[in-house]
C-alpha cells in the first residue's frame, strides 16, 4: 500500500461512522452496555454475569484478632492483577502493608511477585498459573521444566541430552527468552512425537530471577506449612459473600466507577464497624440490661424477636 493510501486509511479509522455488520461486536472492554452509565462494562465470573464494576477487597487475618477490611478498590472489568500494584500503594501510604499477603491465581504473577518484594518488601502468597502446553495437560512428553537451562553459558539442554545456544531475547516476546533446536537436532530423535508436533522444538522461559521465584514458589506449593499458611485466604470468601449478600454491595446505587467506589468504601466502614462492635475492652465495666418482660414472654414461647428490639445478650 502507497504512504497516501496508508494515511487515508488511519484517517477513515478514526472518523466516526455506522458500524457495519461484517464488524461485529466491540471488545466487553470498549463496548457501552448502559446509557445511564458509560463506564459499566459486562464482566463474568463463573457462572455469574453482570455490568457494572469489580471489587477488590483487602482485610486482616491475623489470629486472636478480629479481621478488619483494610482496602477496597473499585475497577472496570479488568484482570484482577490490574488491581493490585494499587492496592499496595494505598496500603503502604496509610502504613498498613502486610509482611504477607495472600491472594488467589486471578492476582498473580511472577512479575507481580517480584515487584510486591523489590517495591513494598511483601512476600505474595499464592499459587501462580500453571503451564498450559500441550504435554503439561495431557502429562505425557516432556514440558519446559524438563529442560535443564544454564544462564551462565546460555544454553539448554533437552532431556535427552541435546544441546542448544540459539539463545534469542527478542523484543516482540519479552520478557521471555527464546530458544530454538535445530531440525537436525530434532529429526532423529525417537522421543520427538512426545516432545513436539513441529519440525524442532522452541523453549520460552523468563530472566533468570523471574525464572527461578517461579520455579521456587511451585515448589513451595506442595510444601503443608504454605499450604496450611494459604489456607487463612478462604476468610476473604466469607466476607466477599458477607459484602454481597449481607450489603448487597452488587447493587450499585450510583452511576459511574467514582461514585460506585464511594458506596463500596462506606459499606466497607460498615462492616468493619459491625464487627468491631462485637468486641468488648478487656478492662470494660459494660454489661448489658436485662431483658423486658415482654421479651422474656417472647422466649418463653420460642418466639422470634423484631431486629430492631434490643436482644440483651
Amino acid at each position: 500500500m502507497a504512504s497516501s493510501d496508508r494515511t487515508a486509511a488511519l484517517r477513515a479509522r478514526d472518523r466516526l461512522r455506522p458500524r457495519a455488520e461484517k464488524d461485529g461486536l466491540p471488545p466487553t472492554g470498549r463496548r457501552l452496555e448502559s446509557p445511564y452509565d458509560l463506564e459499566a462494562r459486562y464482566t463474568r465470573r463463573g457462572h455469574r454475569t453482570w455490568v457494572g464494576y469489580l471489587a477488590h477487597a483487602t482485610e486482616t487475618c491475623d489470629e486472636g484478632s478480629i479481621n478488619v477490611i483494610t482496602d477496597v478498590a473499585t475497577t472496570v472489568p479488568t484482570g484482577d492483577s490490574v488491581a493490585l500494584p494499587g492496592i499496595h500503594t494505598r496500603l503502604g501510604r496509610r502504613r498498613l502493608l502486610p509482611t504477607e499477603h495472600l491472594v488467589d491465581t486471578g492476582y498473580t504473577s511472577v512479575a507481580l511477585h517480584d515487584a510486591a518484594a523489590r517495591t513494598h518488601r511483601v512476600t505474595m502468597v499464592g499459587p501462580l498459573r500453571t503451564n498450559n502446553s500441550r504435554q503439561r495437560k495431557t502429562g505425557d512428553g516432556f514440558a519446559r521444566e524438563n529442560f535443564v537451562i544454564d544462564f551462565e553459558r546460555r544454553e539448554v539442554t533437552c532431556p535427552n541430552g541435546q544441546v542448544s545456544g540459539n539463545w534469542n531475547e527478542l523484543p516482540a516476546m519479552a520478557p521471555f527468552t527464546v530458544v530454538r533446536f535445530d531440525k537436525r537436532q530434532c529429526g532423529p530423535c525417537p522421543e520427538k512425537p512426545s516432545c513436539t508436533s513441529g519440525a524442532a522444538r522452541t523453549v520460552n522461559f523468563l530472566p533468570q530471577h523471574l525464572h527461578e521465584l517461579q520455579a521456587r514458589n511451585r515448589c513451595d506449593q506442595q510444601d503443608p506449612q504454605w499450604q496450611r499458611l494459604y489456607a487463612s485466604r478462604s476468610g476473604i470468601e466469607g466476607t466477599m459473600n458477607e459484602l454481597v449478600n449481607g450489603h448487597r454491595m452488587r447493587r450499585c446505587r450510583y452511576h459511574g466507577v467514582s461514585k460506585a467506589h464511594v458506596q463500596r468504601v462506606l459499606t466497607a466502614i460498615a462492616v468493619n464497624i459491625e464487627r468491631l462492635s462485637t468486641q468488648e475492652p478487656a478492662d470494660s465495666t459494660y454489661r448489658p440490661r436485662s431483658p423486658t418482660a415482654f421479651q422474656q414472654y417472647l422466649d418463653e414461647n420460642d418466639l422470634p424477636r423484631p431486629r430492631w428490639w434490643r436482644q440483651g445478650q
